[in-house]
C-alpha cells in the first residue's frame, strides 16, 4: 500500500446466507481524490460501503491509512476518521441545520470529548460553522431540514458528516432524486472539496455526475469487481458497457 491510499480493501467479500452480496471485491482510494463506485441496481454497492464502515459482517482485509481496520466495530472506525451518509440522509428534522452539524461535529471518544470540553463550545461552534460555509450553506444554518428542498438537505447530509472532521468521507447515493440544478450544484461542491484536500468515495446512479467528478471508477456487477480505472478507460470498458452503460454509454 502506497502513502498516498487513504482506503483500501483487499477480496471483501460478504454473504448473507446462501446470497453472495460481495464476492473479492479489491479496491483503493487515493488521497485527495474523488473515487467513484458504480454499478446497476443490487450490485452491491451500499452493501460494500456497510462493509467497510463495519455495519455488515464481512471476510477480507479493510485498511484506513495503512492499518488495518477490519475487525473494528462501527464506531471505532469513525472515530479513526471513516464517515458516510445515509440515502434516508437520517437529518434530525426538529432541529435547525446548525445544531444538526453540532451534534456530528462533536467528538464522541472520552479524550475528544475532554477537549471539546476545554476548548468549550467554540471549537464545536467552530467546525460546524467551517462546514457550513464549505458547502455554501449559510444561508439556511438557521433553518430546519424539513423546511429545505431534496437539495439542500442532500448538501446538509454532506456538511453534517464533514463537520465531523473525516480522513474519508463515503457518499451513498447523494444525487439520488435531485433534479438537474441541484444535481450541477452538487457536483461543483464536491469538486470543491476535494480541490480542499478531502477525500471521498462517491457511490451514485448519475452516471454523468460520476463520470464528470471523479477521477477514478470501480465498477461493480453482481457483487464482483470487473473494471477500474480513469473515467475515459470505464466509457471505453466494452464489459462495463455491457453490463451497466448501455451501448450509448450513458445509461444509469
Amino acid at each position: 500500500m502506497t502513502e498516498s491510499v487513504v482506503l483500501e480493501t483487499r477480496e471483501l467479500t460478504v454473504q448473507f446466507g446462501g446470497l453472495l452480496a460481495l464476492c473479492d471485491v479489491s479496491i483503493d482510494c487515493h488521497r485527495g481524490q474523488l473515487t467513484g463506485l458504480i454499478g446497476p441496481n443490487g450490485a452491491g454497492k451500499t452493501t460494500l460501503i456497510d462493509a467497510v464502515t463495519g455495519f455488515v459482517r464481512a471476510t477480507g482485509q479493510v485498511f484506513l491509512e495503512g492499518e488495518e481496520i477490519s475487525a473494528l466495530p462501527p464506531h471505532r472506525r469513525a472515530h479513526r476518521g471513516l464517515t458516510r451518509t445515509w440515502q434516508s440522509m437520517e437529518l434530525f428534522d426538529d432541529i435547525s441545520v446548525r445544531a444538526n452539524l453540532e451534534v456530528a461535529s462533536r467528538r464522541l471518544t472520552f479524550a475528544g470529548g475532554l477537549r471539546d470540553f476545554f476548548g468549550g463550545r467554540r471549537v464545536v461552534d467552530e467546525r460546524a460553522r467551517w462546514a457550513l460555509e464549505v458547502l455554501d450553506l449559510m444561508d439556511v444554518a438557521e433553518r430546519k431540514p424539513r423546511e429545505l428542498s431534496q437539495g439542500q438537505r442532500k448538501l446538509v447530509g454532506v456538511a453534517r458528516a464533514l463537520a465531523g472532521g473525516p480522513n474519508l468521507l463515503l457518499l451513498d447515493e447523494p444525487a439520488a432524486g435531485l433534479d438537474q440544478t441541484a444535481t450541477v450544484r452538487l457536483a461543483s461542491q464536491l469538486r470543491g472539496l476535494i480541490d480542499l484536500g478531502h477525500t471521498i468515495l462517491l457511490v451514485d446512479h448519475d452516471m454523468s455526475l460520476v463520470l464528470r467528478v471523479c477521477e477514478r471508477i470501480h465498477v461493480i456487477e453482481f457483487g464482483r469487481l470487473i473494471a477500474s480505472g480513469t473515467p475515459e478507460e470505464i466509457r471505453a470498458d466494452s464489459v462495463v458497457i455491457r453490463a451497466y452503460l448501455g451501448s450509448s454509454g450513458s445509461r444509469a
